[in-house]
């Protein structure tokens, strides 16, 4: 299996989404939304799950997918390991938070 490893705007993205789900809906919840999240990462490699190319206007290569309400950008680091790039809201303005986010790596 290949391993997934998040980086260091894709963790500060799921505290941030923990700590809200859990003062908006409670701990219960939080828990259940990070653990399907994780779930759906480890869904990357097998093709459980659609993702798709990022479009061009991105100016950088690699996927996405939606979970739930945020979509999942992610990129093979090598042939043995997919990075977890960053995790938006679908109301934030994808493209300047991507951009920011994945000129961090």
């Amino acid at each position: 299996m290949t391993p997934f490893l998040i980086q260091k705007s894709a963790s500060y993205r799921i505290d941030e989404i923990y700590r809200y789900t859990r003062e908006t809906w409670g701990a219960t919840q939080a828990e259940s939304y990070i653990t399907g999240l994780f779930a759906a990462f480890r869904k990357i490699e097998t093709h459980e799950l659609l993702s798709r190319p990022i479009p061009a206007e991105f100016g950088v290569s690699g996927y996405f997918f939606r979970y739930q309400k945020h979509f999942v950008y992610w990129k093979y680091l090598s042939k043995d390991s997919i990075g977890i790039v960053t995790i938006l809201h679908e109301r934030m303005h994808q493209i300047e938070r991507f951009k920011d986010d994945f000129r961090k790596l």
